[in-house]
């Protein structure tokens, strides 16, 4: 880790990219609009990126569907793809401190994050990948007689890939790794708030010797480029990380277009079961994790503590007195563990639950919003305990550091409230006990179930989620299922 000031020297040096990658080259939008790319930390404008726009996304979809049909990607074999991805890889490593200081200056997060996470997370991710596309094995059938009937697994042609701000370079290597792995060609549109570091990952890509047109990305807000893109007639397939709500117009743009596939992973309210046998200290320490770190702004946070009614009070006062340690501050400077929200829209929105909250439940720590320097866009460590099961703050997705907790008695209570919610995307349980562990894992609803940690996430495991929280699976072999097609080849002879 280097220091604030070498952060922050290094912060002010950088000139990041603006315009839209398309077919291997950076270009202003067609019409020339530009939007500002904000520090919420500062409130300052770091860049004017490219507000593209449909033009923008026609031209970048022509160019992947060229790259895709001519076969100077498609047709690589597997493991010249994993050259180039596993170099690609490396280039995200020697560069990690200006990807990292992307993302901390578009979003707010903590330096400490992006160097130690973030940034090495999405290099392990194309390295990982990478090396899995040579390993996949086609099939054949077992036919018997003169017939040979071969079942090969196919790239889909172009991915559309829609992303959200809150882990920037990891979220768009979730969905790249794979789909670039498969041989397929991707128009990626990064979200609004944080789509610098994406354009640089472009530009590395080429270095690495990604072809011209496999890659194209175009910032620029959702309800243009982002619909755009969703109703493009020749995007054979559509994956978006977002909300529930974005998450049901893009299945709206399929259907009223060429019928792409969608896969979406979209909102979560995810709850976190702590049972009277568990280690208080260990789920008290990943409790707080699990709903403070990134800010809370974690799709599958664990934003709903259901504990015990014997051990409550014992887990409040731990709680608390981790969420009063936490340091907030400004995000360049390495010992801060909570940085700013993604904008002061956003904090707006997360004030509006603190609101909420207040008059639903009872207020444990936090509950405001504060200013440091001369942004607003902070907002404390929130706890609200007493949280009735139909509490706004108990059943909406707030994307912010604000827990909420209720209390039961029997294994079936706590299930039945984990249960009660739209989302599905994951869940943790806290227990001693073995079989409890099992039967209750097995009776949530959720994509992940954390035992004795939160949030466990893997390359090599799959996530996603249920219910509202969408379908499909990003990460481990699996992913590879959204951009790929059985194809059947039968032969007699």
């Amino acid at each position: 880790m280097l220091s604030f000031d070498e952060y922050r020297a290094k912060a002010a040096a950088l000139k990041p990219h603006t315009g839209c990658w398309i077919d291997g080259a950076f270009a202003p939008a067609a019409d020339g609009r530009v939007f500002d790319s904000i520090n919420p930390a500062t409130g300052a404008v770091i860049a004017q990126p490219a507000r593209g726009g449909a033009a923008d996304i026609d031209r970048a979809v022509i160019a992947a569907r060229a790259a895709f049909e001519d076969g100077r990607w498609s047709r690589k074999t597997p493991g010249e793809r994993k050259e180039v991805l596993l170099k690609l890889a490396g280039l995200i490593r020697e560069n990690l401190t200006e990807l990292a200081l992307l993302d901390t200056l578009d979003m707010g997060k903590p330096i400490s994050e992006t160097v130690n996470v973030d940034v090495p997370g999405s290099a392990y991710f194309f390295q990982w990948h990478a090396e899995a596309i040579d390993k996949l094995y086609d099939e054949v059938a077992p036919t018997g007689g003169r017939d040979v009937a071969m079942i090969r697994r196919v790239p889909l042609g172009v991915i559309g890939a829609v992303v959200p701000w809150n882990f920037p370079l990891d979220m768009a290597t979730w969905k790249l790794a794979p789909a670039l792995a498969a041989g397929n060609s991707v128009v990626l549109k990064p979200a609004e708030q944080s789509p610098l570091s994406a354009l640089r990952l472009a530009e590395l890509a080429a270095e690495a010797g990604l072809p011209d047109g496999v890659l194209n990305v175009v910032p620029g807000y959702g309800e243009e480029a982002g619909q755009a893109l969703g109703r493009h007639e020749d995007v054979d397939c559509l994956v978006f990380t977002g909300s529930t709500a974005v998450g049901k117009m893009f299945q709206r743009y399929a259907g009223e277009s060429n019928m792409k596939q969608v896969w979406l992973e979209t909102g979560g309210k995810s709850p976190n079961l702590i049972f009277p046998d568990a280690d208080l200290d260990a789920a008290a320490d990943m409790a707080a994790f699990g709903i403070f770190f990134n800010q809370g702004e974690v799709c599958s946070a664990n934003s709903r503590l259901l504990v015990h009614q014997d051990i409550a009070d014992a887990m409040l006062e731990k709680l608390a007195a981790r969420a009063a340690a936490i340091r907030q501050g400004d995000p360049l400077d390495p010992e801060t563990q909570m940085g700013a929200m993604v904008d002061r829209s956003h904090a707006d929105r997360v004030e509006g639950f603190l609101k909420s909250g207040k008059q639903e439940a009872r207020l444990v720590t936090g509950g405001e919003r504060v200013s440091i320097g001369i942004s607003d866009a902070f907002i404390q460590p929130t706890i609200f305990a007493d949280v009735p099961r139909d509490a706004r703050i108990a059943r909406e997705e707030i994307f912010g550091p604000v827990l909420s907790v209720q209390t039961f008695e029997t294994d079936d209570d706590a299930v039945a409230i984990a249960n009660d919610t739209i989302y599905g995307l994951a869940a943790s349980v806290w227990t001693g006990n073995l079989s409890r562990a099992m039967d209750v894992s097995d009776r949530l609803n959720a994509g992940t179930v954390s035992v004795n940690t939160v949030d466990a996430l893997s390359a090599m495991t799959p996530f996603g989620g249920m219910k509202q929280s969408g379908f499909g699976r990003d990460l481990s072999i699996h992913s590879f299922d959204k951009y790929t097609a059985l194809k059947t080849v039968w032969i007699k002879y």
